[in-house]
């Protein structure tokens, strides 16, 4: 027997669904990541298989893996302490970005920190010109100095991202050279490695955010190939990219950029696939893991694709499945901030310790608490038993927050939910007003496993009238690979 199983690691859960190719019978299984551990999730979720369904590691022909591992560091901000190296003189690239306000229509509007913070941006003596010849040649003293103050001040890595590299990377190339001499336990990233492009910041800001997930990726993929092999799986791994297709896993460890968005892009995929098979021509997608809220618009049974996609707060400058992903999902914490304002997210329970209902030692209030408070999701264990839901502990994270507010707990929860689906909105009728279209023509198709939790809400406001949701819901993007 050969199946093909295609996985899903979010920031909470992994699913794992399997196909038999003679079959033609699906099978899913769930399992709670293991961040502290990377690949043990894969390895629980194998065994989960084998338990249920009889499926062996040997009987696996085929193997593809979709992750937010990447994406979720950016949205949590939890990638590594870069420092970058620009051109002499041009070491605001980040900050000045494109001018543009991020939304002309808010009176307080501000642009996000960047990734590498001003501190940790030196200038380096060296000029490249426009056509590929050498104005001024790379200083070797400016760039020690510039090493020695990035180590100083705790950089774990260096974006070296000159002037004109894209036509003529010479000093960048010379420049990590350099750098593994001087510092060895420095990760490097050169902007024409990652990204060629010829605008300046576009070319500058995804060669950062390619190096702030950077060691984090190649870390997990590398524990996935671990864990693979360790338990008898032969086929070469593969891993879902940013634009749909796939690639394998030893390239991902180098190209991550290219896999930034892998597991909301496959999510699109299915997504299209099952609008296709409902023979809806007009979808808006919701996938909401334990992260993040990811949406997408698809006419015709076809994703939209694009080269300016956001994550989190940030332009991505690579063939992407066009999705927006926003900071609200199932484990999103809320919390009251210092001007005594109840807010959601960015910041998730994960699956370690999770939300508090899960019981195993949540003690911050999140979405799913809200919901569990709100008495909206079934107390029955969840996710095929992997958790029991406990309202109880819920109230016990959320009533501090309502005794702070001044309000009731189920008006807390309430606001909690509310918050959540505002952003949801804001997002998708940017989305919207940026294509031109009326969502209220649209069917929502609701996925992941807090898709189908938030999907009416979001509708209502939205102004949608048909809500779809597929018979497995937290594996609709699985095979998509």
């Amino acid at each position: 027997m050969a199946y093909r199983v295609g996985v899903d690691i979010g920031g909470t859960f992994a699913d794992f669904c399997a196909f038999d190719e003679a079959a033609g019978t699906i099978g899913t299984v769930k399992v709670l990541t293991t961040p502290d551990r990377p690949g043990q999730e894969v390895i629980d979720g194998l065994k989960a298989l084998e338990d249920r369904f009889g499926i062996s590691p040997g009987d696996i022909s085929y193997f593809t893996h979709g992750t937010t591992v990447g994406i979720n560091s950016i949205i949590m901000r939890k990638g590594i302490r870069l420092a970058l190296f620009t051109t002499e003189n041009f070491c605001d690239v980040l900050e000045l970005a494109r001018l543009k306000m991020p939304d002309p229509y808010h009176l307080l509007s501000s642009r996000p920190e960047p990734l590498v913070t001003r501190d940790l941006v030196f200038g380096v003596t060296e000029r490249m010109l426009a056509d590929g010849s050498i104005d001024c040649p790379l200083d070797p003293d400016s760039l020690r100095t510039a090493v020695a103050a990035a180590k100083a001040r705790g950089a774990e890595g260096v974006v070296i991202s000159f002037l004109h590299s894209y036509r003529n990377p010479a000093h960048e190339r010379e420049a990590k050279r350099l750098i593994a001499e001087i510092a060895p336990d420095l990760h490097v990233f050169c902007s024409h490695e990652v990204r060629p492009i010829i605008r300046e910041y576009e070319r500058t800001s995804t060669a950062v955010i390619h190096g702030y997930v950077q060691p984090r990726v190649a870390q997990y993929l590398g524990a996935l190939q671990t864990a693979l092999s360790g338990i008898g799986v032969t086929p070469e791994p593969m891993i879902t990219k940013s634009n749909g297709g796939i690639m394998s896993v030893e390239i991902g460890k180098t190209a991550c950029v290219e896999m930034l968005l892998s597991g909301t892009a496959a999510g699109v995929m299915g997504a299209a696939f099952v609008a296709r098979e409902a023979g809806e021509d007009r979808i808006l997608s919701l996938d909401i893991g334990g992260t993040s809220a990811d949406v997408a618009l698809i006419t015709g049974g076809q994703p939209g694709y694009g080269m300016n996609e956001v994550v989190g707060d940030f332009p991505i400058f690579v063939p992407t499945v066009s999705v927006t992903s926003i900071g609200e999902g199932g484990g999103s914490i809320a919390r009251i901030d210092a001007a005594g304002m109840l807010t959601v997210g960015p910041d998730s329970a994960g699956s370690t310790p999770g939300p508090a209902a899960y019981g195993r030692g949540g003690t911050q209030a999140t979405i799913t608490d809200a919901f569990v408070t709100l008495g909206l999701l079934d107390l029955s264990a969840l996710g095929y038993g992997m958790v029991s839901v406990d309202r109880a502990k819920a109230v016990e994270v959320i009533q501090p927050l309502a005794d702070r507010l001044g309000t009731s707990l189920e008006q807390t929860a309430e606001g909690i939910v509310g918050i959540a689906v505002s952003g949801m909105f804001r997002e998708v009728s940017k989305l919207c007003s940026r294509r031109g279209i009326d969502v209220g023509e649209f069917s929502l198709l609701a996925f992941g496993g807090g898709g189908p939790m938030m999907a009416c809400f979001l509708a209502r406001d939205l102004g949608m009238k048909r809500v779809i949701v597929p018979p497995r819901p937290a594996c609709c993007r699985r095979l998509a690979g």
